[in-house]
């Protein structure tokens, strides 16, 4: 199983970004999945997750600026990022807790990390 995570980038205070994570692999089903983040000397936190069915979930700091959304056909989160602050200058992580096939457990897997930077 691989997540591939894109979209970060260089963005002005206020700006906005789209980041996008796909899953590939032997899936069989996908639970939640999320985006995460960690700033420099800063623990990794939770930014936003979703349900299969469509539950949302939000950190504070980013509620109403940011939205979190999926396309199950095609196992992919989206995190939707507007007026952006230096304070969301971090590496973005996606992540799924999912089943494979042949497996009766779920677990939780990582994407690679994209980084954000927002400063003018």
């Amino acid at each position: 199983v691989q997540l591939q995570a894109s979209g970060g980038g260089l963005v002005q205070p206020g700006g906005s970004l789209r980041l996008s994570c796909a899953a590939s692999g032997s899936i069989l089903s996908i639970n939640d999945m999320g985006w995460y983040r960690q700033a420099p000397g800063k623990q990794r936190e939770l930014v936003a997750v979703i349900t299969n069915g469509g539950t949302t979930n939000y950190e504070d700091s980013v509620k109403g600026r940011f939205t979190i959304s999926r396309d199950n056909a095609k196992n992919t989160v989206y995190l939707q990022m507007n007026s952006l602050k230096p304070d969301d200058t971090a590496v973005y992580y996606c992540n799924a807790h999912l089943r494979v096939f042949g497996s009766i457990w779920s677990k939780n897997y990582w994407g690679q990390g994209t980084e954000v930077t927002v400063s003018s």
